[in-house]
């Protein structure tokens, strides 16, 4: 897979017609056009920076990569945004930094990228850059080319722990930078950049080739391109010795790769030319007899060697013993790299949601290992290492007065080696996770002045290894654990305080019967339903009496009339009374007009 970065589409460049990926989907950072081109640069347009607002690591996190020994190759970009500043920042693999770039990289060809192989055995890849305050992290191009299983193995100690970056390919008395491809190499190669060298030493050496076949060159596992042993260096009379010297690393283990075939028409048969090879003026190789070894003219010879070097320069040596001149056709350098353990994978889950419920800033740059490399660890985080298990796990979190928001989640109990906790002085708000109670080994824990609610989970009383707890400041409510009451009495530091709904210890209000939540909603909606139903009867009693009071008021008012009315009458039935014998009774006469 080869990334173009910060392109959009997918691009095929010339002359090979390589595909090279978009990168929409990979990863942050922001695109942009690259200004400035390298002649062996791949001739790619876009790049991605990642300004320290991105945080201070970022990744390109690949997955559904098979199994396999990968040569992984980074270009490093520069000139965006009208920018002649040169990035400074490191690069990290599978959480193993390999390059921290260095002053003045961006007018070497030869150091605009970093080059490392690597075994990728769990379904992804990882590849990080790191700033270092020096300007932003800029990527050109990411290439992951898979190469035999054990291509470039160098003895017992190669395993697949083990990373061997680039330090130096050269191709001798060739004139042009190529890569195999350039080459009609093998795809299994690896499609390696070989870094033409036209002398060692002016007037100390001179090139030669040759246009015959090589044989037993692109053998595997390396699969070396056949044109790589059609030139060569050879020394002269003036300096019968060659020597090659570049700089390294101090204090580092080198694994050095050397490649002969004898192509000068002055040499026919085995003995002519026989010689010794130096690293650091320590005979490594006696008697090289490259037409004897090899087995003929014209056929290719790889020595290799593992040396150590405690200085900051590498000195490749070839002194003559039979003939007069000695003879090279390319060099290999790679710095042995030991893969640096990994965190503990469901810390890395647990931190990962953690990082997702606190709605983490860009800026803590909570990306790729949590513990590795060791120089980038997340911002935050403590790492300890285990040396039973060889993993990394997190014993300490430390993100006080962040301005952090959000919640504790559940999965804060897959962080099971965490020893100390302090969140305080953000804005957390919810209820404490009853998880947290799990975590066995405990000892600090500051919650202090977020906008936790809710009650404190009894499984914190499990804690017996907790001996400071500061969950004062928040909106606690309920009774404090029993537990926690009595560790008091054992000289742990509690404190409680400012939360107005807490009970239950010294320093604390005495609790009351206790009611859960859904008893205290109970209770108050039945009190609204009888206040209500008394305001209802009051309406009505106080209707009714009005009522009342109106009819009695309109019987007074209409008193005298009636009286007047009822005296009328007594008068009329007197009359009739008094008529009485000569007056017919009503069935006779018809009803009474006053009746």
């Amino acid at each position: 897979m080869r990334i173009s970065c910060g392109a959009r589409v997918n691009i095929h460049t010339a002359p090979t017609n390589t595909l090279w990926y978009k990168d929409f989907a990979y990863t942050g950072g922001i695109p942009a056009n690259t200004t400035r081109q390298r002649y062996i640069s791949p001739p790619l347009k876009t790049l991605r920076y990642f300004p320290l607002s991105s945080g201070p690591n970022n990744c390109y996190n690949i997955n559904r990569v098979p199994k396999g020994h990968y040569a992984v190759r980074v270009f490093f970009g520069a000139g965006h945004l009208n920018s002649d500043n040169e990035p400074l920042f490191d690069i990290s693999i599978e959480g193993t930094q390999i390059y921290s770039l260095k002053s003045g990289w961006i007018n070497h060809d030869d150091q605009v990228f970093t080059e490392a192989q690597v075994f990728l055995t769990d379904g992804t890849a990882s590849i990080c850059f790191h700033s270092t305050g020096h300007g932003d992290p800029a990527i050109l191009s990411i290439e992951i080319l898979q190469m035999e299983d054990r291509a470039y193995y160098f003895g017992p100690a190669w395993a697949r722990g083990i990373i061997l970056r680039t330090a130096a390919r050269l191709s001798c008395g060739n004139g042009e930078p190529k890569f195999d491809v350039d080459y009609s190499g093998d795809r299994w190669g690896g499609d390696r950049f070989w870094s033409p060298v036209r002398t060692f030493g002016q007037g100390f050496d001179v090139a030669r080739s040759t246009k015959s076949g090589i044989k037993k060159a692109s053998n595997a596992p390396n699969f070396y391109p056949e044109a790589l042993y059609q030139t060569a260096l050879v020394s002269t009379d003036t300096k019968q010795d060659l020597a090659y010297t570049m700089d390294v690393e101090p204090n580092r283990n080198y694994s050095i790769w050397l490649h002969f075939a004898e192509i000068d028409s002055s040499v026919t048969a085995a003995g002519q030319r026989v010689f010794d090879i130096l690293i650091n003026g320590v005979v490594v190789f006696e008697e090289v007899d490259i037409v004897k070894m090899s087995g003929d003219r014209y056929a290719a010879l790889v020595l290799n060697t593992t040396v150590a070097v405690n200085g900051r320069a590498l000195t490749i040596g070839f002194h003559p013993k039979e003939g007069s001149h000695a003879i090279i056709n390319a060099i290999e350098v790679f710095e042995i790299l030991i893969s640096e353990s990994k965190t503990l994978l469901e810390e890395v889950r647990g931190l990962q949601s953690l990082k997702s419920a606190l709605n983490l800033p860009l800026r803590f740059g909570w990306n790729g290992d949590p513990c590795v490399p060791q120089e980038h660890p997340w911002n935050g985080v403590d790492c300890h290492f285990d040396k039973t298990s060889s993993r990394w796990f997190v014993d300490g979190l430390s993100l006080n007065n962040q301005g952090l928001r959000g919640f504790l989640p559940y999965d804060i109990s897959k962080l099971h080696h965490l020893q100390n906790i302090n969140l305080s002085d953000n804005s957390i708000q919810g209820a404490l996770p009853p998880s947290i109670g799990t975590i066995p080994g405990l000892i600090t824990l500051d919650l202090s002045y977020n906008s936790f609610n809710g009650s404190i989970p009894e499984s914190l009383g499990q804690l017996t290894s907790l001996r400071r707890l500061n969950l004062n400041g928040n909106s606690l409510s309920g009774r404090v654990p029993a537990a926690l009451g009595g560790r008091l009495l054992h000289g742990a530091s509690f404190n409680f305080t400012d939360n107005a709904g807490l009970c239950g210890i010294p320093g604390l209000r005495t609790c009351g019967p206790h009611l859960s939540a859904g008893e205290k909603i109970g209770i108050a909606f039945g009190a609204s339903v009888g206040f209500l139903l008394m305001v209802i009867c009051s309406m009505c009693w106080w209707k009714r009496r009005q009522n009342i009071l109106r009819v009695q008021q309109i019987a007074e008012r209409g008193a005298p009339y009636a009286k007047a009315r009822t005296q009328l009458s007594h008068d009329i039935q007197m009359t009739r009374h008094y008529n009485h014998g000569n007056a017919r009774t009503a069935a006779e006469n018809g009803p009474s007009l006053l009746s």
